[in-house]
This record gives structure tokens, sequence and C-alpha cells, in this order.
């Protein structure tokens, strides 16, 4: 991806959120310069990676499969009771754009519609020690009532509906077609995305980046460290 088309869709994303009458925490909104200048007071956010993702998975087509994200809060995989052990996503989901199938090794999540169109997930039970698609009957919970679809069936969720994914569950997801955008949500155990994502196929989860253009904005893995 261009870097030029990044600084926009972070942009264009500001815009619908301040519509919308979801606000972000203030350094969502720092330039580079103040980011250069801010100091370890920061370094929760360097370190959890929180803040915003824009990605296409390799795709080379962030239309047709790609998400923008902006990661709010985010803990570390510690035992430690006193540790913040929980994650909080924005997700932005446009009509038809994919994120690809995966499962996650370690993160149950609540994948929320916030508002907007209709969310659609494709659903299957994976097998933890193949990480085979499984053709099973997948259960999941939607805003707490229990629902059971064929593998590979979907779930469509309308503003104000959550489903909660467990452990091994692959899934992918997109806006229905002429919805309109989901402004959407994640709820989660610790988010990582290094280590706990099992793309099916393999796939990249950050893109390659042509810096066509100066950044406006940081990506949540291009903070520079503090001075």
């Amino acid at each position: 991806m261009k870097r030029s088309f990044i600084n926009r869709k972070i942009t264009d994303a500001i815009a619908f959120l301040n519509a919308n009458k979801f606000y972000l925490p203030v350094w969502a909104y720092w330039t580079p310069e103040q980011w250069a200048a801010a100091g370890h007071d920061a370094d929760e956010i360097r370190q959890r990676k929180l803040g915003w993702d824009v990605t296409d998975f390799g795709s080379g087509d962030f239309a047709r499969r790609g998400l923008l994200l902006f990661t709010i809060r985010n803990g570390e995989f510690r035992r430690d009771p006193d540790a913040k052990d929980y994650c909080e996503k924005l997700l932005l989901v446009d009509e038809e754009q994919e994120t690809p199938v995966h499962f996650h090794w370690a993160k149950m999540e609540d994948i929320i519609n916030r508002g907007g169109g209709v969310l659609v997930l494709q659903l299957w039970n994976g097998d933890p020690k193949t990480e085979e698609i499984l053709q099973t009957p997948v259960t999941v919970s939607i805003d707490g009532v229990a629902t059971t679809i064929p593998g590979g069936g979907y779930v469509k969720l309308n503003p104000g509906q959550s489903v909660t994914l467990p452990r091994f569950n692959y899934h992918r997801f997109f806006a229905e077609k002429s919805t309109g955008m989901v402004l959407g949500g994640e709820v989660s155990r610790v988010n990582d995305d290094e280590n706990d994502n099992r793309f099916n196929p393999t796939l990249p989860r950050f893109s390659q980046i042509e810096e066509d253009a100066p950044k406006a904005f940081y990506l949540c893995n291009e903070y520079p460290a503090a001075k």
C-alpha cells in the first residue's frame, strides 16, 4: 500500500467516526512531530501497539481484502492479577471488504456491530493440532444466546448485536453489500498480532508500504522510541 493511501484512509476514518460521535483518545490525532517529542510516559502505547492499523493482508487490493482498525487499549500476557488482561479495538469494515479466514491460538473475542451496515461472519471450527478447517457444526453465543450453524455457515449481525468467538474458531467477515460501512468493535483477551493469528491459508498480517508521501500518522507498529 502507498503511504498517501494510508494517510487518506485514516483521515476519512476520523471524519466518519466524528460524524457517528465515536471519539478516540487524544493521541490518536498526534502528528509524527508530536510523537517524536513524546517521552517514556507514552511507552504503553508503543509497547502494546495501540493506535492506527491499516492492512490489506498482502492482497494489494484493500477494497476487496483489507481492514482499518484502531486499538484503543491492550494488555500483555502476564499471570498477574494486577496486569491488564484485555483488549478493545475499533474496526471499520466496508461493504464486501473481507477480513480473511483466521483463528486465534489464545484470544477469545467478541465481535460487535456498533452501527452502520450489516456485519456478516462465516464460521468454522478449527483443529488446534492439525490447524485444519473442519466442517462440523459451530456453536457460538450471539448476545448470550447459544446459536448453532453448519460449518462454513454465516452469522449476520445488525447494529447492536455481537458474537463471541472462542479460541480455534476460524472466521472471516465483511459488511453486507448495499448496507453501508460497519462501525465494528472487538473486545477480547490480550491481542498479540505477531504470535496469535493463524491465517488459513497463511497471509501477512501487516502490509508492505510504499513511502510515496510523508507520514500524516504513525501506524501502531511504527512509533519512534522515546528519547
